[in-house]
């Protein structure tokens, strides 16, 4: 509007300035035709009324574009900032790690750590909206009572993926079109569907983000189309000093495609293709094309009784930069049912293993770069990093039950077993309690404990990883 209003200015001077063309002989003007008297005050008048006429049009023009600079720099962009909204989370979390079964590994690790989230967004201006969001985790006593994900030279502690740090969390602009199209563009969280392929790691203090551009289209009800193109990857472990090189941000040339179709009662069917070119100082492995889809849903039993479930598949192949040249597929089965209080359920993942024929041979396993970890396969996050090259199946149970005071306790076992192959990768248990007070405040228990007893490598004979949670969080 601006561009509009300075050039309308420019125009309308230019006109103000320069006088109506051949009316005066000499000065290399030629004279005017030979006409009456009569004739040529009417030529004269006509030509004075026209001019008054674009003078008086311009004028108008150009007192409108002024009215309405001065409506959107006085009324409108004030009023979106005042009516926009500060948001603030604040987490303080004790995180305790016993690892034992391998040599490297020769005390605990404890991290009492505080993470600070504070933003701002400003109210929709005709469909146009930002928002801009910091982020700072401090570490409360020494930062050598853990091991900050390898970039802090604790090698001998076991890691607590949460190094110091202070960045710039959110930064994007975003158009809405009423429920028909929604476009963002910069730095983001971004999340599809349930985490597994796309995820902002929120479990762990400094979030994963993207620089991304999205594009949401719901062209008839209950259909959605995503389209997003991801130019970097702004992991966990931040930008320190002293990171291996696995764990640094990744450059991308991605792009991801969600379709979602909701118009059923009881279930809701998503197809998925992610071609995800990825590459750190570790290379360009990560580098995965995925494509997929799942149906899941939750259908009433009796009045009191209701059933849950999800079938998912997905192929994946090499893709972009990667020196792999395998193919892996994912199964994932789950089902849960829910009565008064109580809930249970159970589910089997699997996480294939394809022949590489590329640069290393052996195995490749299917993997899932930018995925949130702390949800999938044990608490425990032994396998946060990657499955081993056999793949990873994971059958899994869980029972909750709702306590006095609702505060729910859930109970989650795990059996992991290779993919290809026979072999024992362990068991793990999990227990979590949370409790809600008013909107804004939540207390948290976590107790996870893998048991690699009888596992064979990655996870090494004898490996016993025990973690262990409480966090207190604001959230406004």
């Amino acid at each position: 509007m601006l561009t509009v209003a300075a050039l309308a200015l420019v125009v309308t001077a230019s006109v103000s300035a320069q006088p109506m063309p051949f009316t005066k002989g000499g000065t290399g003007q030629p004279p005017p035709p030979l006409v009456s008297a009569a004739a040529t005050s009417a030529t004269n008048a006509a030509q004075v009324t026209a001019t008054n006429a674009a003078q008086a049009t311009a004028t108008n023009s150009v007192q409108a574009t002024a009215n309405a600079i001065k409506q959107f720099l006085d009324a409108n962009l004030p009023s979106a900032i005042a009516k926009g909204k500060f948001d603030l989370d604040v987490r303080a979390r004790a995180e305790e790690v016993h690892e034992s079964g391998l040599k490297t590994i020769k005390s605990t690790s404890f991290a009492p750590t505080v993470r600070t989230r504070l933003g701002y967004t400003t109210a929709p201006l005709y469909g146009f909206q930002a928002m801009v969001q910091g982020q700072n985790t401090s570490v409360i006593g020494p930062e050598g009572n853990y091991n900050a994900a390898g970039s802090n030279g604790k090698g001998s502690k076991p890691v607590i993926a949460d190094p110091a740090v202070t960045d710039l969390d959110q930064a994007w602009l975003g158009y809405t079109y009423t429920d028909l199209l929604d476009l963002r563009g910069g730095r983001q969280h971004l999340v599809l569907d349930n985490h597994r392929f796309i995820g902002d790691a929120d479990w762990r203090q400094n979030m994963q983000t993207f620089d991304v551009a999205t594009a949401h289209v719901q062209p008839i009800a209950h259909l959605d189309l995503t389209y997003g193109y991801i130019w970097d990857v702004h992991r966990v472990y931040g930008k320190v000093s002293g990171l291996p090189a696995a764990n640094g941000d990744y450059d991308s040339d991605s792009h991801l495609v969600n379709l979602s179709y909701s118009g059923w009662d009881y279930g809701r069917f998503v197809g998925y293709a992610y071609l995800l070119s990825l590459t750190n100082a570790a290379g360009a492995n990560n580098s995965c094309a995925t494509y997929g889809g799942y149906f899941a849903g939750a259908a009433p039993v009796c009045n009191q009784v209701s059933l849950d479930y999800r079938a998912e598949f997905a192929w994946q192949e090499d893709y972009g930069d990667s020196k792999l040249r395998y193919s892996a597929d994912y199964v994932n089965l789950e089902t849960g049912a829910r009565y008064d209080r109580f809930a249970a359920g159970a589910g089997w993942e699997d996480l294939g293993s394809g022949v590489n024929t590329g640069a290393g041979g052996g195995r490749a396993a299917f993997r899932t770069p930018l995925f949130s970890p702390h949800p999938f396969n044990g608490w425990a996050e032994m396998f946060a990093t990657g499955v081993p090259s056999a793949g990873l199946h994971d059958l899994y149970a869980y029972a909750q039950v709702t306590l006095p005071a609702q505060v729910p306790l859930r109970f989650v076992y795990h059996k992991f077993d290779a993919d290809y192959g026979s072999g024992d990768y362990g068991q793990e248990f999990d227990v979590v309690a949370t409790k809600n007070f008013g909107k804004h405040w939540q207390v948290l228990l976590e107790y996870a404990y893998y048991d690699g007893a009888n596992a064979v490598p990655p996870a090494s004979a004898r490996v016993d990883l025990q973690r262990f949670w409480v966090h207190l969080q604001f959230t406004f």
